[in-house]
């Protein structure tokens, strides 16, 4: 027997030849019975294959969704800290600078302050590669946002606290310097009635009042404070005038006594003078003196005005009480008081 025969015999299909015919489709022909399962198999794999492809299709798309939605979040995001850091650098810092004293509230710098020490967020962007982890960022991207939104409306708040505090404060300084100047301007008004070398001072000086106190309920500082400097520009005004006048009369009553001392020393000299021979008299307001001397020409007389008679040289004594004789050519008017 051949084996190569039995070998062959063992692999045809086990069955009757009715089990392994074809069966009749629906237009008659006949058709092998695999065909379907093969068919069913076929359809399997391309579904699963549609399935895959229609996965892979939908992430991509949802990937590219997130992405655009980080996208615009971290756009957000920036926009936001560059409104908070405008704030920050801007508006912000010009009222740090201003001092508690400068406010009539100093809770509004203290408030400010605590604004300015807030802890900015760390900003991390889109760099995770999957939906999953884009849609996490774009969580936090918008918690980001919300976080510089909240505070630039909170800074901003503080920041017009403080500006409005200052400016509450320059006011009510402006309106106190106003009525104390007003106070003195006022008395200086009074007080310089009469006294001053050019009245059109005063009355400058009262047309500033009238028109600062029509300014004390103002709510301008700038005004307030203008009215204040022409105030103060008024009453130097008349305090300048009020000196003028004080000096010129100290100059005239300096000139006053002068003129009167020296009347008083003119009057001093009004007596006469007499000798006769060696013998001298002068007679004045001191009452009279006689001194013995040396005479040449004879005798003569003499007054307060320098004429003389007799020799036109005469040898008189020291009149001042001490020795020597001296020689007088105008009859001796001219020689000091005698002194006692």
């Amino acid at each position: 027997m051949n084996p190569e025969i039995d070998k062959m015999e063992a692999l045809e299909p086990v069955g009757s030849p009715a089990e392994n015919a074809a069966e009749p489709g629906a237009d008659g022909r006949k058709r092998p019975k695999w065909l379907l399962p093969l068919i069913a198999v076929v359809c399997a794999v391309m579904l699963v294959v549609a399935g895959v492809v229609g996965w892979n299709m939908y992430r991509g798309v949802k990937l590219a969704e997130a992405k655009e939605a980080c996208a615009t979040a971290a756009d957000g995001v920036r926009s936001r800290a560059n409104e908070y850091n405008a704030l920050v650098n801007g508006d912000a810092a010009d009222a740090a600078a201003v001092k508690a004293e400068q406010v009539k509230d100093a809770k509004t710098v203290e408030s400010l302050g605590k604004e300015l020490k807030a802890a900015t967020p760390v900003y991390e962007g889109c760099v995770a590669e999957d939906a999953k982890g884009l849609d996490a960022a774009t969580a936090k991207l918008n918690e980001q946002a919300d976080w510089y939104k909240t505070h630039e409306q909170s800074l901003s708040k503080a920041v017009k606290a403080v500006t409005e505090s200052k400016a509450a404060k320059t006011l009510e300084t402006a309106k106190t310097n106003l009525t104390a100047k007003l106070d003195e301007a006022s008395k200086l008004l009074t007080d310089s009635d009469g006294k001053v070398q050019d009245n059109a001072t005063r009355e400058t000086l009262t047309d500033a009042i009238d028109a600062a106190n029509k300014l004390k309920d103002s709510n301008d500082p700038a005004k307030i404070d203008k009215a204040r400097k022409t105030l103060e520009e008024a009453s130097n005004g008349v305090n300048a005038s009020l000196q003028a006048k004080a000096d010129a009369e100290a100059q005239a009553a300096a000139a006053a006594a002068a003129a009167a001392a020296q009347a008083q020393a003119q009057s001093t000299y009004s007596g006469g003078s007499s000798y006769s021979g060696n013998t001298y008299r002068r007679t004045g307001t001191g009452g009279s003196n006689a001194y013995r001397g040396t005479t040449s020409g004879g005798s003569g007389s003499s007054s307060g005005s320098g004429s003389t008679g007799g020799s036109a040289s005469t040898t008189r004594p020291n009149l001042n009480g001490g020795h020597g004789i001296g020689t007088c050519v105008d009859g001796c008017a001219s020689l000091p008081p005698i002194q006692h």
